[in-house]
């Protein structure tokens, strides 16, 4: 296509500059002199040093008149006077912004990256991480918005091939053949890579690596003629290109497809520039890219900045061409710090109420408002390197820790601590229950504690999915390091964690207890909080998962209970939330996680609700109306199937934490604005300017940052039966982030969205383990919409309390 402009851009296309989508659209600033033509192309293939005249491929252009985009609608929904955005518009205005970036950098989805904006920086095992900047066209109040914001992704390093596989299993590990194990692991990493030969002087000819060869290289041997006449690899390199294996124990990469055998040594082939990593990384690589990313809000800006000048979109010739000018400032907009809620704990306590400075507070002093009790308890051990007396101190100090913070908490357990093998956990986990039960008489075990080795694989998933949906046993695991160290500050975060599993509440705000929150306290409110969880990036089958919680207190709204299912792979909308099914015996029976929350709601207070307020997490902008159609749909027809009237209003918010809007303090000198992180204060919320030109949003960044930037949640109120103010929204949403269980802290997105991803999160490990690599499991054929293999379902008395936390 820049061939084909740079031939016909004068002549046939009438001056004009298009931009170009990379698939099937062009787009130009006005007519062109025709309708439709067909243009001849001819590239030249690369030179491939041979001596062999480079081959030259004709290609045939159509271009041809499709449709004006319509920028008058863009101006009128701009303005406020039209409710839908003009897509098209907006795509075409994005595109000519992205043309000059697309042939600079390597692109991933909106964000553009590059070996020379920062020196690439080791993630190790082969990767390294590329700084770049993501760029998108956002339609605001004050018009058309450039949002930058800075991004960093890894990238596979572009190594020789040996280099590579050193990294990965170390350099002694490549000087003998290669185990299976090895083997295998490498053939994980490279399948799918590009490399391109070295062996061949300037011809660097480029392959796909398919595969890895079972026999190491001076094994293998390949048909040169129709004749099957046999030449080993060893010699052919020799002989063909001067080229002697130094590595020949090494197995060779199999490349291009499976059917004519192409085999290349690892030591001729090098790993092109430029390929992002899209598996999972480790935890050592996420920290070392955490580490890169990490930055203080003062230098994060300058970059930003930065970024726009180097991009010079005053000089961008497609940007000139549609006319479009960019201002190189940021945006200044008028924000609020909405006050801190006043906090309600036990009047016993020392501390009755508390007024959180700067988004923290702590336990000292104060009692949690509703203790819980617990009278029978054990400890597992599965951690080798933890003694029995270290064990046992620490179970002592963490009951008295709980005591203090206002548990009724029993200091002896009812059997010793009990040592198991972390592959035992079944065994053990049963073992334990049943002599409790024995010893209890049928009085059944209320809490175990576990203690875990710092790595524990899959030990973690395993214990809370035999206790959650087996056992019918809360439980709270506790890792070795902290077992030996025994800091109060972790004692008290771990007793709070307890607290709430057990069934009790840490804190309410104050203005909830004195009925003075507005459309919470006048007539009974529940509170949702969804979140749909998908697989990772290239697990193409496995389900995603849903989860919803919701409040079941009234006034106090700060218990939440919580349900998760399993639907098809990448499915947006909830599919649970309502359903019917036939029943042999009872006919057609009515279902589904909203209304079983309604009904737990009742239960627990005595009353139903009158109100519904739903915060929806994790829907992207392009799913926003799918999603509340069909949600709100879901939930009417629950309310319906309690009672036939039964319309409670509802208001439904959707969060969004994954976006790329940063709100820096306007002066970085004056410390009275920002948090000790140099951040914008806790309760700061925007709600003009950048906000959408006629929706009803705001930004609000609720948490104290502790390091990097912070980012703002970005909350969206899609429907609203229950008219509230932009204030009332704002403020609610801001004090029930102070109420969240598991610190003391506020939060960065409202409790409910927040339980209900932890629930979310927690189910994944309910799932059947994953079958080996070529087996796949049999009924869980999620892509098609086909059935989806349930989960286990959660026991009820764990469904009752905030087992998540």
């Amino acid at each position: 296509m820049a061939e084909l402009v740079r031939l016909y851009r004068a002549s046939d296309l009438g001056m004009r500059l298009p931009a170009y989508d990379g698939r099937k659209n062009l787009y130009t600033a006005g007519t062109l002199p025709f309708d439709a033509r067909m243009f001849v192309v001819r590239l030249a293939d690369e030179d491939d040093g041979t001596g062999v005249p480079p081959r030259e491929r004709e290609y045939r252009v159509a271009i041809k008149f499709a449709a004006r985009a319509d920028l008058h609608h863009l101006r009128q929904f701009i303005a406020g006077r039209q409710a839908d955005a003009p897509q098209e518009a907006l795509q075409v205005l994005d595109i000519v912004l992205r043309e000059l970036a697309n042939q600079r950098y390597v692109s991933i989805g909106r964000s553009f990256y590059s070996p020379d904006i920062r020196k690439p920086q080791r993630l190790g095992d082969g990767l390294q991480s590329w700084c770049g900047f993501y760029q998108s066209i956002r339609p605001t109040q004050m018009g058309l918005s450039l949002n930058i914001d800075m991004s960093s992704t890894a990238f596979i390093e572009p190594l020789p091939v040996i280099e590579f596989v050193a990294q990965i299993l170390g350099k002694d590990v490549i000087s003998r053949p290669l185990s299976d194990a090895n083997r295998i692991k490498i053939k994980k990493a490279l399948r799918g890579v590009k490399v391109e030969v070295t062996h061949r002087g300037n011809v660097r000819r480029k392959y796909r690596i398919s595969g890895l060869t079972t026999q190491p290289t001076h094994e293998l041997i390949f048909p040169i003629d129709d004749q099957m006449n046999m030449k080993s690899v060893v010699e052919y390199f020799k002989e063909m290109y001067g080229f002697t294996i130094q590595h020949p124990h090494l197995p060779c990469l199999q490349v291009g497809n499976q059917k004519k055998a192409n085999y290349l040594p690892m030591e001729a082939c090098k790993i092109v520039e430029g390929q992002r990593y899209t598996k999972r990384l480790n935890e050592k690589q996420i920290t070392s890219l955490l580490k890169v990313t990490c930055q203080r809000p003062r230098e994060q800006e300058m970059d930003i900045l930065q970024t726009v000048y180097q991009n010079g979109y005053e000089q961008d010739p497609y940007a000139k061409e549609f006319g479009i000018n960019i201002s190189e400032k940021l945006t200044s907009v008028e924000a609020r710090v909405l006050p801190a809620p006043w906090l309600k704990y036990h009047d016993t306590g020392k501390e009755k109420e508390c007024l959180p400075h700067v988004g923290q507070w702590n336990m000292v002093n104060k009692k949690v408002i509703n203790g819980c009790k617990v009278s029978h308890w054990a400890c597992i051990n599965f951690s080798r390197s933890v003694p029995e007396a270290t064990a046992r101190g620490f179970c002592q100090e963490l009951a008295q820790m709980c005591q203090i913070s206002g548990m009724e908490f029993n200091s002896e357990p009812v059997i010793p601590i009990y040592s198991a093998r972390p592959d035992q956990v079944v065994k053990a986990l049963k073992h334990v229950y049943n002599i409790a039960l024995n010893k209890l008489k049928g009085k059944e075990l209320e809490l175990l504690l576990a203690i875990l080795p710092d790595n524990n694989g899959p030990l973690y998933g395993d214990i809370k999915r035999i206790c959650e949906t087996d056992l019918g046993l809360i439980s709270q695991c506790c890792l070795t390091k902290h077992v030996f160290k025994i800091s109060k500050q972790y004692l008290a975060n771990v007793s709070l964690k307890i607290n709430v599993k057990m069934g009790g509440r840490n804190t309410v705000l104050l203005d909830a207890i004195s009925w003075r929150i507005p459309l919470v306290s006048d007539i009974p409110t529940i509170i949702f909080g969804a979140d749909v969880t998908h697989p990772e990036t290239g697990e193409d089958s496995s389900p995603s998962i849903a989860a919803v919680v919701a409040s079941q207190d009234w006034p106090e709204v700060t218990k939440y209970a919580g349900l998760v299912c399993a639907q098809a792979h990448r499915q947006e909308l909830i599919q649970d939330l309502y359903k019917t099914w036939h029943d042999p015996q009872r006919g057609t029976v009515t279902g589904g996680m909203i209304r079983e929350l309604l009904i737990s709601f009742r239960k627990a207070t005595g009353q139903k609700p009158l109100r519904i307020i739903f915060y929806r997490d994790g829907v992207s902008e392009g799913q926003f109306y799918q999603v509340l159609l069909y949600e709100l749909d879901a939930i009417r027809k629950a309310c319906a199937s309690l009672e036939p009237n039964y319309q409670p209003p509802v208001t439904f918010v959707v969060v969004q934490k994954r976006h790329h809007t940063r709100l820096f303090a306007n002066n970085h000198k004056d410390r009275s604005s920002m948090d000790k992180s140099g951040n914008i204060l806790p309760g700061t919320v925007v709600d003009s300017k950048i906000c959408h030109p006629t929706e009803f949003d705001f930004y609000l960044c609720s948490h104290a940052g502790i390091q990097g930037t912070s980012r703002p949640a970005h909350y969206h109120v899609l429907w609203d039966e229950n008219n509230f103010t932009a204030d009332e929204m704002q403020t609610l949403t801001n004090n029930l982030c102070y109420t969240y269980a598991r610190c003391t802290r506020s939060v960065s997105v409202v409790p409910p969205a927040y339980y209900a991803h932890l629930a979310a999160f927690r189910a994944r490990f309910y799932m059947e383990p994953e079958m080996s690599e070529n087996q796949t499991s049999k009924s869980s054929n999620g892509t098609n919409g086909a059935s989806v293999k349930p989960l286990p379902a959660l026991k009820e008395k764990v469904k009752r309390v905030m087992f998540y936390c």
